[in-house]
């Protein structure tokens, strides 16, 4: 989720950015645990504290994400000061910045709530040669190392195939994340262009959401009073959505599990444990993984690189991942994020598996 904010205020629209992926012959000279070049000394210093911003900690997937933010800085030799939480505010966030730059941190690994909004707390730092690496949302505008964070027009085209491969026409429902962040622009337009181009036997009806599970859950009950044979649902971040969109289901008798007449498939995205469990019952079939472990991982990585001076280019890394250069010219670690379901869902290598 972000990505995945529960409610966001003062946020200004966010255009989305276009990966342009690069081929394999850039392939880079590995070093440490993914490819760069060159090293030397950073405009903040090779070594100091770093701060870590998180935009909430009401979603289990942040929840999880915090708690390998100690495990991985140890892991990586960052000497990460205690996470702060932005309380789903973007312009807490931006003090949130402040107050770490004041705090002498060397380095600041944030991730973003507004993608707009950031600019201000990422020209902060710049000015005062600390390195940022972004984590889950790609800023707008704005100096950042690295961004860390899975191909989200993978996560909407994913879930797109699996319900147009188990749902082969009728009605099917896309709860979306706030269109203001770029995560969830691209979820949607993907899931959108998918159905239109794969699956025309598809009718998707829209909840935009905001990634918030009260606006999901009401919406949901209205869309479902007037379309009962609704056949499939998209939710774009499991961490918000699953428990709502069960609970509505089970209120109107309709939460069959798979195999029974009159299921309802359900796709999701984020990879928490819950879901997991949702998927060994029946109640959802499948969701995208979003990699918290490898999100922390690397977030601590990056900006331990920049901090020695490191830079990167567009190229496949040792990790299963690409760096890719946005639109906007920031490069971006798009790491791999697999689709679960039954089949696969008690792999001991997902992370989401790994946490209580």
């Amino acid at each position: 989720m972000p990505g995945r904010t529960l409610r966001k205020r003062n946020r200004s629209r966010i255009t989305g950015a276009t990966a342009l992926a690069v081929g394999a012959s850039l392939v880079l000279a590995a070093c440490g645990s993914t490819n760069d070049t060159g090293s030397g000394s950073a405009g903040g210093g090779g070594t100091g504290k770093v701060g870590v911003i998180l935009p909430l900690l009401t979603s289990p997937f942040w929840q999880s994400y915090n708690d390998y933010v100690p495990k991985m800085a140890k892991s990586e030799g960052v000497d990460a000061l205690k996470t702060v939480n932005s309380n789903s505010d973007p312009s807490q966030q931006i003090t949130d910045i402040n107050n770490e730059l004041n705090q002498g941190v060397k380095g600041l690994v944030v991730a973003p709530l507004d993608s707009a909004a950031i600019e201000a707390g990422l020209d902060q730092a710049q000015r005062k040669g600390v390195p940022v690496v972004a984590v889950d949302v790609a800023p707008d505008k704005g100096k950042v190392a690295m961004v860390v964070r899975a191909d989200n027009v993978a996560y909407g085209t994913k879930a797109c195939d699996y319900l147009g491969q188990h749902v082969t026409s009728g009605k099917v429902v896309q709860i979306m994340g706030d269109l203001a962040s770029v995560n969830g622009r691209d979820r949607s337009e993907a899931f959108r262009s998918c159905v239109k181009q794969k699956y025309p036997k598809l009718k998707v009806l829209e909840i935009p959401a905001k990634w918030e599970s009260d606006t999901a859950a009401a919406q949901l009950s209205t869309l479902l009073n007037a379309n009962p044979d609704i056949k499939g649902i998209y939710m774009q971040a499991g961490g918000v959505y699953l428990a709502p969109t069960l609970q509505t289901l089970k209120s109107k008798g309709m939460l069959k599990t798979a195999g029974q007449s009159g299921h309802i498939v359900i796709v999701s995205n984020d990879g928490i444990p819950q879901e997991f469990d949702a998927i060994r019952k029946g109640q959802i079939d499948a969701t995208v993984s979003q990699p918290a472990d490898a999100y922390a991982k690397y977030g601590m990585y990056y900006i331990k690189a920049a901090m020695e001076g490191k830079t990167f280019k567009p190229g496949p890394t040792d990790h299963d991942s690409t760096i890719v250069k946005l639109a906007s010219g920031i490069l971006e670690d798009q790491l791999p994020a697999p689709l679960v379901t039954k089949d696969n869902v008690d792999d001991p290598k997902l992370w989401g598996n790994t946490v209580k």
